[in-house]
């Protein structure tokens, strides 16, 4: 067990990409522009949301609060990256590991919440429409943002505090970023009960989140059902197909990588799977959700200068 402390003394060397050199500088390119990609389309969602009163609304006061989530979020993890890929310096001490890796946790498990919370939004919007004002009341909206920080930051608190106590054994991470799997894979000694208790965890802020949205869009499919207007069904579809896109997205890829067995992860395809959900998919949650939006389509030409209150 003499070696057990070495990743606490020295920290850690992120392989990332290293393994594939002549990929090196293409990566570097194209995680590059999708971050570049990602902060304009999710800062130009804040700040549209702001500038025009037609998209002062619960819908889009949530997709801001994605919008700064996924920013944090990818601004976490990109940074390091890029220097990794440059080859100048792969290392990361023990103390910036935790720090990534809680804050990776945290805003990952709000933006959770948070979908649960939109989809919740949706539902009113389509199967009470006639009380949505009344039952989204803006002080609502600003407790259920809140919450989803206050649960969110809950969960990684206990599975980062579980982290740390457990006795980890070298200090070259087969991966990118310090991210949950690749570090159990360092454990020195039998964790079985740790994962059991992390697994739990993960169940609660993936799979609990998933089940009240899959109910949440029963109910909207069963009130889509009941419209016999062609139109009312094609705006309901637009009110809710984006979020459910995202929601595949981001769930599809977590509950992947995090309720697989841990003896089953494949460090090569986990760094792929990895780069999915941390990079391409904050950079296209705006394009999904603006892409068939007139009222953000109205709000980007008004800024331009080219459009009018009245369109």
């Amino acid at each position: 067990m003499g070696s057990s402390n070495t990743s606490f003394r020295q920290g850690f060397i992120l392989v990332g990409f290293s393994d594939f050199p002549h990929w090196s500088s293409f990566f570097s390119v194209l995680i590059s522009v999708f971050y570049s990609l990602t902060l304009f389309g999710n800062s130009a969602i804040i700040i549209l949301s702001q500038l025009d009163a037609r998209l002062q609304t619960p819908m889009y006061f949530f997709l801001c609060y994605l919008s700064f989530l996924d920013l944090c979020y990818t601004t976490n993890i990109v940074p390091q990256l890029l220097i990794n890929l440059q080859g100048h310096d792969r290392t990361i001490s023990y103390g910036g590991c935790v720090a990534q890796l809680f804050l990776f946790l945290a805003l990952g498990s709000t933006e959770s919440v948070l979908l649960v919370v939109m989809a919740f939004d949706r539902y009113v919007a389509v199967c009470r429409p006639l009380h949505y004002t009344t039952i989204m009341h803006p002080l609502l909206c600003l407790s259920l943002a809140i919450a989803s920080w206050v649960g969110g930051f809950n969960n990684p608190l206990f599975q980062t505090s579980l982290m740390m106590v457990m006795p980890l054994c070298g200090y070259q991470l087969n991966h990118f970023f310090c991210e949950m799997p690749i570090l159990l894979k360092f454990t020195c000694e039998d964790t079985g009960g740790t994962e059991a208790k992390m697994f739990v965890a993960r169940v609660v802020i993936l799979v609990f989140p998933v089940t009240l949205i899959l109910g949440s869009y029963t109910n909207v499919a069963q009130a889509m059902l009941k419209t016999k207007s062609m139109a009312g069904c094609k705006k309901a579809l637009g009110t809710c197909g984006s979020h459910f896109v995202v929601v595949s997205n981001f769930y599809g890829a977590a509950i992947y990588t995090y309720l697989q067995p841990q003896g089953s992860y494949s460090e090569s395809k986990g760094k792929f799977v990895s780069l999915f959900y941390t990079i391409i998919t904050p950079m296209l949650n705006p394009l999904i959700y603006t892409l068939r939006n007139k009222d953000v389509k109205r709000a980007v030409w008004k800024v331009l200068g080219r459009g009018t209150d009245s369109g």
